[in-house]
């Protein structure tokens, strides 16, 4: 008798085939609040280092940008004032309640015309080879199941030169600071989650699955092992988020 994959769903152990499914219910529950939700948990600062992973796109005119596990919006609206009317951003979200509150945002702030939205897995991505010059991830790579597999898949439709940004939680720098993470994490996010989402559930798995997350030199690791190259990653918020960068030679 064969036994059942497993992969981590927060701290808990399930069957591979049931992950998906179960990160899909945590964000159709936090969907509506989400970004609520990410200036509370964040203070705001979320908006820095979004900023940040912009700049080191290094996006321009007539561009086209692959923005995976978009959610509500946040860097396709930039990137779509970067790469303007002869450039296209894709809005891709596995997780149909994130895209549709991502393109209410953007229509209701008159972002259009060069704007697509697709809902697409990380892992099987539905688009032609060397078909983009960037592509992004933000906070969403540590939802994948198979994140190797994603990042190959996300080296196939970048074009040769084009980069790949993974911004996402990760280790703090030092054990004072993640002592003191750990006690915001498992306290105080899911008491907010409780209190704004009304929540508590979804918001101590998001917690969990930051810490199931690798580390910044394993993750640039995995990259480097999906075929990219020039990886490198640059730490913000003492660690607490990572921004990875690769090429695709």
């Amino acid at each position: 008798m064969t036994q059942r994959k497993t992969t981590h769903f927060g701290y808990q152990e399930v069957p591979v085939d049931e992950k998906a499914g179960r990160v899909a219910d945590v964000f159709h529950s936090v969907a509506a609040r989400y970004d609520v939700m990410n200036d509370l948990m964040s203070g705001g600062v979320h908006r820095l280092w979004k900023r940040f992973t912009i700049e080191l796109s290094a996006a321009r005119p007539g561009q086209t940008i692959l923005d995976i596990a978009g959610g509500t919006g946040d860097l396709t609206a930039r990137f779509s004032r970067i790469v303007g009317p002869t450039g296209k951003v894709v809005l891709a979200d596995i997780n149909e309640s994130m895209l549709k509150v991502g393109r209410d945002r953007l229509l209701d702030r008159g972002i259009a015309g060069n704007v697509e939205t697709v809902q697409a897995d990380a892992q099987y991505l539905p688009f032609p080879d060397n078909t983009f010059d960037c592509i992004t991830i933000a906070f969403g790579l540590r939802n994948v199941t198979d994140k190797d597999l994603a990042l190959r898949s996300m080296l196939r439709v970048l074009k040769p030169g084009g980069r790949l940004l993974v911004l996402e939680f990760s280790k703090p720098a030092s054990k004072v600071l993640e002592k003191v993470y750990d006690q915001y994490s498992f306290r105080l996010l899911p008491f907010m989650g409780k209190l704004v989402a009304d929540d508590a559930d979804s918001y101590r798995y998001l917690a969990e699955s930051i810490r199931m997350h690798p580390d910044q030199e394993t993750l640039k690791g995995m990259m480097g092992e999906a075929g990219f190259v020039d990886c490198e990653f640059h730490n913000m918020t003492g660690g607490i988020v990572a921004l990875h960068k690769g090429i695709k030679p």
